[in-house]
């Protein structure tokens, strides 16, 4: 039986590579903005931590930056809440891509693998082993037949 060839690699176009490129720059750039967001809400938190804990400190202060703190958690919380919604509704979405897709693919290929393993069977049944036995048949003959003398090794 021959090997199937391999499918020849498509090669992007111009037009392709420039628009994974831009897509790979956009991705940087979004995720630079990201980590200049992060270093500066940590500067924030560590500078809001910093009056907090110095002793001239007065009430008045502490209590407001203890009201942005509260804010700010509370903000925080709302995000979370959003991205657990959105997490839940992609957990959704994969179920319904497990039931609705991946379940009959599968069900079709165990129908074929099924399907190959009765083929398999009858061909061994109907076509391999009565070859075996002429083949043995035909040995056994021919072993005969040289032991009898009639034809020469």
């Amino acid at each position: 039986m021959a090997t199937p060839e391999p499918l020849p690699q498509l090669q992007p176009t111009p037009e392709q590579l420039a628009a994974q490129r831009e897509t790979e720059r956009q991705q940087r750039v979004v995720v630079i903005w990201g980590i200049i967001f992060v270093v500066l809400l940590l500067a924030a938190i560590g500078t809001a931590l910093y009056f907090l804990l110095r002793p001239e400190t007065d009430a008045a202060t502490v209590s407001r930056i203890r009201d942005v703190f509260l804010i700010f958690m509370a903000l925080e919380s709302l995000l979370i809440g959003v991205a657990l919604v959105v997490l839940i509704v992609q957990i959704a979405s994969l179920i319904n891509l497990l039931q609705n897709e991946v379940r009959p693919i599968l069900q079709a290929t165990t129908e074929t693998v099924n399907n190959l393993r009765g083929t398999a069977e009858f061909l061994g049944e109907n076509v391999v082993q009565p070859v075996i036995k002429l083949n043995g048949y035909l040995a056994g003959l021919q072993r005969v037949i040289e032991l009898m003398g009639i034809k020469r090794r």
